[in-house]
């Protein structure tokens, strides 16, 4: 049952119940009742009918069990009943990736509270977890209860990251991990990285967050600098991707859009078993040295679940 049938079951029935009550007919007072001071009702004589408010909170679980997780506070809102039914472990353990004992271990080590609710427990997992050093982020999407991770430009190999006249780090409120790398102009770019994690079995796409232009606030509003953006109009970037049980994939673009942050797709990578921790090897380059390219912001890696391309419009 969808959370919509379900209101509206409750609410008829209530509405239904209430305007009973305010149109039944008071029965014609006899003498002796009179007498008595008594007026009495054909609602008196009628038993009150039950409403979904008084099923037991047991029962409110289990319907809650097939619900989305923000389905199920938005039920919780309704009365005490429901906030209760809301809280039991069995609810939010069906919300959880089956492997997050191990997502928990990897980025939390010793410091996650022992004795924390299922629902606490998923209510920290879909924070911004941060680990390995501060370069990496993990978490929950908060619809669908789905496994996210970004890598931040930090975290990643860039060659001749540490030339000043090639690569900046600038700082940006534009970006999670607060920073991104910014390169002005090169004639070898390539970019590699890693990430050894136990994702939950499923299917996830990997995405390079890319900005043509330096963006800036001046006065409060946002502009971008695209004086430096050239050369990813002559060759395409090409992307890789490896996993630790063979998985490779390999695609090609240009790069184009300045002035907007874009995701491309770099490629899929499956995953059968959860209780197995996958190494995903990534790359992005451009290595024609027939001419210079730059003016580009590497913000981060993300690899989220493959259904998400449906249902985000900000992948596509």
């Amino acid at each position: 049952m969808c959370l919509n049938s379900f209101l509206q079951i409750y609410t008829t029935q209530d509405t239904l119940y209430r305007t009973e009550q305010q149109h039944s007919t008071p029965i014609p007072p006899t003498r002796s009742s009179e007498l008595m001071g008594i007026r009495f009702s054909i609602s008196s004589s009628q038993p009150s009918k039950p409403s979904l408010g008084e099923l037991p909170e047991s029962c409110v679980a289990v319907i809650m069990e097939y619900m989305d997780p923000p389905q199920i506070c938005k039920l919780a809102s309704l009365n005490r009943a429901f906030r209760a039914a809301s809280s039991a472990d069995f609810v939010w353990e069906s919300k959880l990736p089956p492997n997050y004992h191990l997502i928990i271990r990897k980025i939390f080590d010793v410091s996650f509270p022992s004795h924390l609710e299922k629902r606490g427990i998923y209510s920290r997992l879909c924070s911004l977890n941060t680990f390995d050093g501060g370069t990496k982020k993990v978490w929950l999407d908060r619809s669908m209860g789905k496994l996210c991770l970004s890598i931040s430009a930090k975290g990643l190999s860039i060659t001749y990251i540490d030339d000043r006249r090639y690569w900046n780090h600038i700082p940006t409120e534009e970006s999670t991990f607060s920073s991104v790398a910014y390169l002005q102009q090169i004639w070898w770019f390539e970019v590699d990285g890693e990430v050894e994690f136990p994702f939950p079995a499923g299917t996830y796409s990997l995405f390079f967050r890319i900005h043509l232009g330096k963006a800036s606030k001046r006065f409060g509003r946002r502009v971008c600098n695209t004086e430096h953006v050239h050369g990813w109009d002559i060759k395409p970037v090409r992307f890789q991707l490896w996993t630790s049980d063979g998985q490779y994939v390999a695609s090609q673009c240009f790069l184009k859009g300045p002035g907007k942050w874009r995701y491309y797709h770099a490629g899929d990578f499956v995953v059968e078993d959860g209780n197995v921790s996958t190494k995903v090897k990534f790359s992005m380059t451009q290595i024609d040295c027939t001419h210079t390219k730059g003016g580009l912001c590497l913000d981060s890696v993300f690899v989220y679940p493959s259904e998400f391309r449906k249902v985000k419009e900000f992948l596509n």
